[in-house]
């Protein structure tokens, strides 16, 4: 059930937006069209609009710009090409066959050259038909090229208008994403929750969260007017990108021992109160997130500094009445303080004028990545070795051979339609292509079994009219976020345009359907029998990757210790790093236990070295507090003495991995003072610092034990892993879900 929270929020929200102004740039050429009594030239217009807005993917204006004018050329330049090449066969052919290996290696250039490269493989495909309303080949080119530079007006004018936009919605897409981080940290304080689900359940956000985070890099830091903006608004909203980063990193850190804190206070109102603050926490966020995206003042829900009062009373009474040592709850209360500080810092950004937005965050420009277009990039993936160019033969072949079948059993008029259902299911994974294929399928055949129905239903065209707008905007709004629906959405919206085309509703309905089935099958042989990528062959790239991330991450806490050059932006590049590696481990294993049973290596084994893998990064972050906020006395003897045997341990387990080009690795070289290694004192902050390294270990030598599985060097037995965090994991968990 939809809440209403969550649809006031996705009507501000960015999809809804996307929906709005790709339905409005297409519609509008087609009722000028219809007005001056020239449809079909309002619609070779229209079809313009589409194209352009494939490649029009969020992110920096000037990279948004770049990919429309890209497009503009070869919207120009394909539609001439193939519409000069139609009636040959042969020639066809040929261009399938070297258009669709070209512009599918574009993907090497990153996701917006991918998408400029899908528009130009969909204008080839939809150019297989001569031109409607007896334009000429050159004209009919014009008036395509100019609906997609009418497009790219039109978005381009509204960026100038409201040029905060796309980031403010992007940050509330954030926010509510780490508001839902949260909140499934609450449920380790619920005796009656599955830790182990909760852990798979985390993993699974920290993707989500991840992909917003980059998304945000590459909008905040790559736009000169929000980076040098002299106002106040390009500085607030990089200052809340870095606060909800700190944010995130400090419900990463409320990392203990769950089970020990069950077993001693879970009969006690402590933990109740503990998950009551945190959920009060996330619902906050939740809130920020809405003004934010709604372009209105936030204004907090709660009291949190009466939540925070009571949460102390109780874990004080707690203390008192069972008489254990609560000092694990007051260092928990002390997180979520500090949550909480930061929540309410993102209210005073837009409540206090005189709020401090000159603080230092560092060089922003090392937090992006820079992408060039150099044709060295293109010559290192020629190469079997490269799954760009794996999937550019595969997409080849398939494209030439499915235009071959539908040319040799005379499809119909609609041939292209096979050839878009390859283009959008064929992926360079064999578990994406799956995945994608079952949901074109489901939402192809219910689609349009509703678009049958309605047309049916409602014969007159001024409500057909309205129809097809209300599905195109939900379409387009959708498609993005939950393929399936907007699938769904898109057919009856089709079924509906051609009906105003004067095509038979019942005949096309068929014909896509049977051109879904066609290219769906297609795809998926393909992606199982030419040159298939599988997760699996892969794994060990992205494990080492994340235990370097890992290792780069962990090495600040002893270089906290012995240098005094080390900046917050060395500490937070590492904090990048290890969040990016940790999601894309996630999602490479998410990919690979949808694949045949066949292909998949340790299913097991990698689940726990992710749980692992995060438990490690949560611990690192809890030390990296706990570091940042204690006396140095405390820091010496046994803390020092486990971070140095953990950094040993680590090095050991990275050297066990071959090594990669891509990701090279260079032990930190730490003179620890002997100093350091000598116990001065004995407290409570020494006794906890103790404890958390001792378990961190513990996590390490896990670490060690999956990998060895892994990687065969011991035999995977299915036995509990030592470490009482993790013995939880003994029994499978519930597989991670898409």
């Amino acid at each position: 059930m939809i809440k209403k929270a969550d649809f006031l929020h996705f009507l501000h929200g960015q999809d809804f937006a996307n929906g709005l102004r790709i339905s409005f740039g297409a519609i509008i050429p087609a009722l000028v069209g219809f007005y001056f009594g020239d449809l079909e030239t309002g619609i070779a217009i229209s079809i313009g609009a589409l194209y352009a807005s494939i490649a029009d993917t969020p992110g920096p204006v000037a990279h948004r710009r770049n990919a429309l004018l890209a497009t503009l050329l070869l919207v120009f330049l394909m539609t001439l090409i193939t519409q000069y090449l139609n009636g040959s066969p042969i020639l066809l052919v040929t261009e399938l066959l070297v258009f669709s290996f070209l512009f599918s290696m574009l993907a090497a250039y990153g996701p917006r050259a991918a998408a400029v490269g899908t528009t130009a493989m969909l204008i080839v495909f939809l150019n297989i038909e001569p031109p409607e309303g007896g334009h000429s080949i050159v004209e009919y080119s014009a008036f395509i090229t100019l609906g997609s530079g009418w497009y790219a007006l039109l978005s381009l004018s509204l960026t100038q208008v409201m040029p905060y936009r796309l980031a403010q919605q992007e940050l509330a897409e954030a926010v509510r994403e780490i508001a839902t981080f949260i909140r499934i940290k609450s449920e380790f304080y619920d005796p009656s929750s599955d830790i182990d689900k909760s852990y798979t359940k985390l993993i699974d956000q920290q993707i989500k969260i991840n992909g917003h985070l980059h998304s945000l890099r590459e909008i905040l830091f790559k736009s000169k007017l929000i980076v040098k903006d002299a106002t106040s608004i390009g500085r607030t909203l990089i200052l809340v990108f870095s606060d909800i980063i700190d944010l995130y990193e400090k419900a990463m850190s409320t990392q203990y021992n769950y089970d020990e804190i069950r077993g001693k206070f879970g009969d006690t109102d402590a933990l109740k109160e503990i998950r009551f603050t945190l959920i009060r926490l996330s619902n906050e966020l939740d809130n920020f997130g809405y003004y934010l995206a709604s372009n209105r003042r936030p204004k907090l829900l709660f009291n949190l500094q009466q939540d925070l009062e009571k949460l102390k009373e109780v874990i004080d009474q707690t203390s008192h009445n069972k008489h254990e040592n609560t000092f694990y709850l007051k260092k928990v209360l002390i997180n979520i303080r500090s949550i909480s500080r930061r929540t309410q810092t993102l209210y005073s950004y837009f409540q206090n004028k005189e709020v401090d937005r000159q603080r230092n965050i560092g060089d922003i420009s090392k937090f992006v990545s820079h992408d060039t277009i150099d044709l060295k990039v293109f010559r290192n993936n020629l190469t079997l070795k490269s799954d760009i160019f794996r999937h550019a033969i595969r997409t080849s072949v398939v494209m030439v051979g499915a235009f071959a079948l539908a040319y040799s059993i005379d499809f119909g008029q609609h041939i292209n339609w096979i050839l878009l259902t390859i283009l959008v299911i064929l992926k360079p994974g064999w578990s994406l292509t799956r995945e994608r294929n079952f949901q074109r399928l489901v939402g192809t055949i219910v689609g349009g079994g509703m678009g049958i129905i309605l047309l049916i239903w409602v014969t007159d065209p001024t409500t057909r009219f309205f129809m097809l707008l209300v599905f195109m905007v939900l379409t387009y709004s959708l498609i993005r976020i939950n393929y399936i629906v907007g699938v769904i959405f898109m057919t009856p919206y089709l079924l509906i345009m051609f009906s105003f085309l004067g095509e038979g509703t019942i005949d096309v309905a068929r014909e896509r359907i049977f051109a879904t089935f066609i290219g769906c099958g297609l795809a998926f042989i393909s992606s199982y029998i030419i040159l298939p990528s599988w997760e699996g062959e892969q794994i060990e790239k992205y494990m080492r990757k994340l235990l370097i991330a890992n290792y780069n991450y962990f090495i600040k806490i002893p270089e906290t210790l012995v240098r005094t050059d080390l900046t917050e932006t060395d500490y937070k590049l590492a904090r990048k790093e290890v969040y990016v590696a940790s999601a894309n481990m996630a999602s490479a294993y998410q990919r690979m236990i949808t694949e045949p049973k066949s292909k998949q290596k340790n299913s097991k084994s990698l689940n726990k070295f992710i749980v692992v893998n995060h438990l490690f990064t949560s611990h690192t972050a809890n030390l990296i507090d706990a570091v940042q906020s204690t006396n140095s006395q405390d820091i010496s003897g046994r803390p020092v003495r486990n971070l140095k045997r953990i950094t040993i341990k680590l090095e050991k387990l990275i050297d066990q991995f071959q090594e990669d080009s891509k990701s090279p690795f260079e032990p930190a070289q730490i003179n620890m003072p002997e100093t350091l290694l000598v116990d001065l004192v004995e407290s409570d902050e020494k006794t906890f610092l103790i404890s958390q390294t001792r378990e961190l270990r513990r996590v390490t030598d896990d670490l060690r034990r999956s990998s060895d599985i892994i990687l065969g060097v011991l035999p995977d037995r299915n036995t509990p892993l030592p470490s009482e965090t993790i013995q939880l994991l003994a029994d499978q968990p519930a597989p991670m879900k898409n």
